[in-house]
């Protein structure tokens, strides 16, 4: 209820329906109260809830490799965001509620540098996955020194392996540990290169999936 203090003409203090009156500074004034939101869960907020969750729940595991992967789009925004916005952009599939990220879409990395020509991946070792690709150190900016960037993602545990700056190009190959707890589980498996001052990196590139061996 607004209170009229210099007479039916002057100003008044406090809401009167939807307008509220105030004195600032000596200068009586008065506003519109700001419109609440009868229903903040509308269809699009929603879905676009739903497609922000599949997003972070496949980023989430990755943060600390995307902080390399995507350094270079850290601009006006952190590195992670920038991923976020990218997938949630290009590797969203499905339909609401279910919403779920396509990994052949997805980047973990991203830049101008020459990715892995022809990757392979398989686990024939228990808590061991070997990656190939063949060396593509002649094309364009690529060089048979840049350093390899490998991710195995577990999506049912939200747990992810790195390496950063593993072999060089020219090698060929790589191997990467991941714990017991993996086995039976299948992983997600991202390939990447920087150059050897690590200021580029490439796109990664989708290797696939491994079923990981039960001792």
């Amino acid at each position: 209820m607004g209170t009229i203090k210099q007479g039916i003409l002057g100003g008044f203090s406090g809401k009167v329906g939807t307008v509220i009156g105030g004195n600032w500074k000596g200068i009586d004034y008065m506003r519109s109260k700001a419109a609440s939101i009868s229903n903040p869960k509308t269809e699009a907020q929603l879905d676009q809830r739903a497609r922000f969750g599949a997003a972070l729940k496949f980023l989430q595991p990755l943060t600390s490799f995307i902080r390399v992967g995507f350094k270079n789009y850290a601009v006006k925004m952190t590195a992670f965001n920038n991923a976020m916005s990218f997938n949630l952009n290009n590797a969203m599939d499905g339909v609401y509620p279910e919403y779920f990220i396509n990994y052949e879409n997805a980047l973990v990395s991203r830049g101008s540098l020459p990715g892995a020509l022809n990757p392979q991946v398989q686990s024939t070792i228990p808590n061991q996955i070997d990656f190939t690709w063949q060396d593509n150190s002649e094309d364009s900016t690529a060089s048979a020194s840049d350093r390899v960037l490998l991710v195995v993602l577990n999506p049912a545990k939200q747990k992810a392996i790195s390496i950063i700056g593993g072999n060089e190009r020219s090698v060929g190959e790589q191997s990467i540990e991941v714990p017991s707890a993996f086995a039976g589980d299948e992983v997600q498996c991202y390939i990447a290169f920087q150059n050897t001052n690590q200021s580029v990196l490439s796109n990664s590139v989708y290797v696939g999936s491994v079923s990981m061996n039960i001792l």
